[in-house]
C-alpha cells in the first residue's frame, strides 16, 4: 500500500503541475496522505511517504527555496503525527478536527517559512509576518477545502473497504479472489 501512496501522490502532483490534471492552489491530497498514512501504515512509513512522495514530484517539476521546501516538507511530518495519534483516536470528529488542525499547521508554517527567508517579498517585522499571512489567505481556504475533500475520501473508501471486507471474507482461489459472504453465528 506505501508504494501505492507514493506513485499516487507524485502522479497526481507533476499532472496537476504540467496543467494536465487542473486543480485550484493548495488543493491537494499529501496532507490527507499524511494523515491517513499516519493512522493506516506503520509509524516509519507514515512519516516517510508524504516527504517521499513531495521529493519524488519535485525531481519532476523542479525544486524551489530550501527553506521553503523544509517548511513544506516538515508541516507534512507534523501532519503524520497527528496521524499517529489519530491512530488510537479515530472518530468522525477527529478525523475532521485533524484535517483542520493539519490544515492550519501547513498555512502557520509556510507562511512563517515565507516571511522568514532572506530576500522575502515582506519586510522583517510584525506588519510584514501579518502580511504574509493575510496574502496566504485564499491559499489557505483551498488547503482546507482540498484536506477536507481528500480525507473524506481517502477514511471514506478505506472505511467501506474495512465494511466490506467485514462482511464479505475473500477467498483464495485459483485464478484469484473471490468474494463470499461471511456467515455469522448468532448468539
Amino acid at each position: 500500500m506505501s508504494i501505492f501512496f507514493i506513485l499516487a501522490a507524485v502522479l497526481i502532483r507533476v499532472l496537476s503541475h504540467f496543467d494536465v490534471m487542473p486543480h485550484l492552489p493548495n488543493f491537494a491530497p499529501i496532507a490527507a496522505m499524511a494523515l491517513f498514512g499516519g493512522v493506516y501504515l506503520g509509524k516509519k512509513y507514515a512519516l516517510i511517504i508524504p516527504v517521499a512522495a513531495m521529493f519524488l514530484a519535485d525531481i519532476f517539476i523542479g525544486f524551489y527555496s530550501p527553506w521553503i521546501m523544509l517548511s513544506v516538507y516538515g508541516s507534512f511530518l507534523l501532519i503524520g503525527l497527528i496521524g499517529l495519534w489519530l491512530k488510537n483516536h479515530k472518530n468522525v470528529p477527529n478525523i475532521l478536527g485533524a484535517s483542520l488542525f493539519g490544515s492550519i499547521i501547513f498555512f502557520l508554517v509556510t507562511n512563517f517559512a515565507c516571511w522568514a527567508v532572506p530576500h522575502s517579498l515582506y519586510p522583517h517585522n510584525l506588519q510584514g509576518l501579518l502580511q504574509s499571512y493575510i496574502m496566504g489567505l485564499p491559499f489557505f481556504r483551498n488547503t482546507i477545502m482540498g484536506d477536507l475533500f481528500y480525507v473524506g475520501l481517502l477514511f471514506g473508501l478505506m472505511e467501506i473497504v474495512y465494511k466490506i471486507t467485514r462482511t464479505w471474507g475473500l477467498k483464495k482461489e485459483r485464478n484469484g479472489f473471490k468474494l463470499k459472504r461471511v456467515e455469522r453465528k448468532r448468539i
